[in-house]
């Protein structure tokens, strides 16, 4: 006779559900939805040196100083963890530290220990002999996840898993990884650069529209609660090239700087070079200023950054790389008090973007006193917006055309 699971009508499932564990890392917290679910199984992932042991072993201090917490490393020696850790200023009685690749010893040691968070750096190290093939071959991953899943479940321990990253930025290992787990986390950035972007890209329990910004500094990971304001810190004021745009990341509002130069160069291979932002875009803008508004950018080298390493894909961005390209090749700057945003369309038509009340209320937090934007989301806006922003004037405009007349400081007349 069956004695296993039988269907319960969901009305009569008890709802006694143990709450979240209060992480005092606000950007992470953030981003994993208010806290650390009992029993979750998070992976975080990302390109190598780019911050992610460093970040889990500062959410391993942090919390240790409450609860256990048990740090398991498959390819740094205690010695090794006991150096970043003393760099770190990390070091606690609480914090258990077990270098093992055996995944019946991790597993043993889990469930004698029984600490209040697990982390395991990386699941490619680990394996099980039961299967004959090798760490980090897809049965090992798949099968070691999986029993790392199982006692989690049971026993309502969270558990971080660190995974690795292919040369294509994908996660390393079967796809089916991501399947498993609750949570996906992916931590970006430019190596070269000092910022970090922690991304959920899956949340069981949480939105995926939220970001964590942190400042990658010689004791750690830093939060950084108002990246806008760091992003245009070193920005000139009135130079040709450079725009700054409203974009978002997740649900929060980023003001960053678009800079663009436009030189004469080889009419038969003009180079486009871009950093931060897609090359086809700029591509199909480069194509639009060309045809319909008359730059003359065939025989012209165009480089595009976004400054301080981010990355941004979201088609808001499009009018102020416009503004930024148009800058450069007229040589006058965009006016420095105006915040810039919206998407462009082939016939040249401005076109509207969402949050655009998110986005006016953190440029006027800046201290930016005009907003460009597309002239349908601005009307929209004045109706619909249940408290819209102040301190911001709404510049309108319907052509990518009438938008560098108005952006373009007082100076040669635009053709």
């Amino acid at each position: 006779m069956w004695t296993g699971n039988v269907p319960r009508p969901l009305s009569e499932v008890p709802t006694t559900l143990r709450e979240r564990i209060a992480v005092p890392m606000e950007e992470l917290s953030r981003v994993l939805g208010g806290g650390i679910v009992p029993g979750a199984v998070m992976l975080v992932s990302g390109d190598p040196g780019i911050g992610k042991s460093t970040l889990l072993l500062q959410l391993a201090a942090v919390l240790s100083e409450e609860q256990k917490i048990l740090y398991v490393s498959g390819e740094e020696s205690l010695q090794q963890i006991k150096l970043r850790a003393t760099r770190l200023g990390t070091l606690s009685s609480n914090l258990y530290v077990l270098t093992e690749t055996n995944l019946d010893q991790i597993l043993l040691q889990m469930q004698q220990l029984d600490p209040a968070l697990t982390i395991v750096d990386s699941i490619q190290s680990v394996y099980s002999e039961e299967l004959t093939s090798s760490p980090g071959s897809i049965s090992q991953v798949r099968d070691c996840a999986s029993a790392l899943l199982r006692l989690a479940k049971e026993r309502d321990m969270p558990v971080f898993l660190v995974g690795h990253v292919t040369k294509t930025g994908a996660i390393a290992g079967p796809r089916v990884l991501e399947h498993m787990v609750d949570t996906v986390l992916y931590l970006e950035g430019e190596r070269f650069y000092a910022y970090r972007l922690l991304r959920s890209v899956k949340n069981r329990f949480g939105s995926t529209n939220e970001v964590g910004v942190f400042e990658m500094r010689d004791s750690g990971l830093v939060e950084v609660s108002n990246p806008s304001q760091v992003f245009l810190e070193e920005r000139l004021g009135h130079a040709a090239g450079s725009a700054v745009a409203v974009t978002m990341e997740g649900t929060r509002p980023l003001l960053v700087e678009v800079q663009a130069l436009v030189s004469k160069g080889n009419p038969e291979r003009p180079r486009r070079t871009c950093n931060g932002v897609d090359l086809n875009r700029v591509l199909l803008l480069t194509a639009v200023l060309t045809k319909r508004v008359g730059l003359s950018l065939g025989d012209q080298d165009i480089f595009v950054s976004v400054v301080g390493g981010l990355r941004v894909l979201e088609p808001a961005i499009d009018l102020a790389i416009a503004m930024a390209i148009a800058s450069s090749y007229y040589n006058r700057p965009v006016l420095g008090d105006m915040a810039i945003f919206g998407e462009v369309g082939l016939a040249g038509e401005l076109r509207s973007v969402g949050q655009t009340e998110r986005r006016l209320i953190e440029a006027a937090k800046l201290g930016f006193q005009r907003g460009l934007l597309p002239r349908f989301r601005a009307e929209m806006s004045n109706t619909n917006a249940a408290g819209a922003a102040r301190g911001i004037e709404r510049v309108t405009a319907r052509s990518l055309a009438e938008a560098i007349s108005i952006a373009l400081e007082p100076g040669k007349a635009v053709d």
